[in-house]
């Protein structure tokens, strides 16, 4: 089930702040990481965010979820996050598949670490196209994914 959190309250930011960790763990040792910025943010950093995040449970537990920064015309996928327990079950498919249903827009971006074979074959397989690789001031090569939704009028 995804609901949307209500992240502003400290033990969901909490929740939320362990379970990015759990995930991006994962993400650091795939790209070769050994000073990942996502796995230092701050719990004020999830409570204070004007971004909407939902989760998705199963048994009850927060396993998945992901923040989304919604403008006017696009979408952007700040972060998508499975918990390594649930990896390889179809959640991030469901999230990106609900995400596209809760929040319709002409666009969307993602961004992940370039050598995140899971992550850029997701966005790949659902209609993200590359637009662009760059290198980080922390030596992580990250690319830049985007969907455009013709208009259909």
């Amino acid at each position: 089930m995804i609901q949307k959190l209500s992240h502003k309250n400290r033990s969901i930011a909490k929740e939320l702040q362990t379970l990015f960790r759990a995930s991006y763990a994962i993400e650091a040792e795939l790209l070769g990481a050994t000073d990942f910025p996502p796995l230092k943010r701050q719990l004020e950093s999830y409570s204070e965010s004007n971004n909407v995040f939902y989760g998705y449970f199963s048994n009850g537990s927060l396993v998945a979820a992901t923040e989304i920064d919604e403008g006017p015309d696009s979408t952007h996928i700040q972060s998508l996050v499975v918990h390594p327990d649930f990896f390889r079950q179809g959640i991030g498919r469901a999230l990106l598949i609900f995400i596209q249903n809760a929040h319709p827009s002409k666009v969307y971006t993602v961004e992940t670490g370039a050598a995140n074979g899971p992550a850029t074959a997701l966005y790949r397989k659902y209609g993200f196209k590359e637009l662009y690789q760059y290198e980080t001031d922390h030596e992580i090569r990250k690319v830049r994914f985007e969907k455009i939704i013709p208009d259909t009028k």
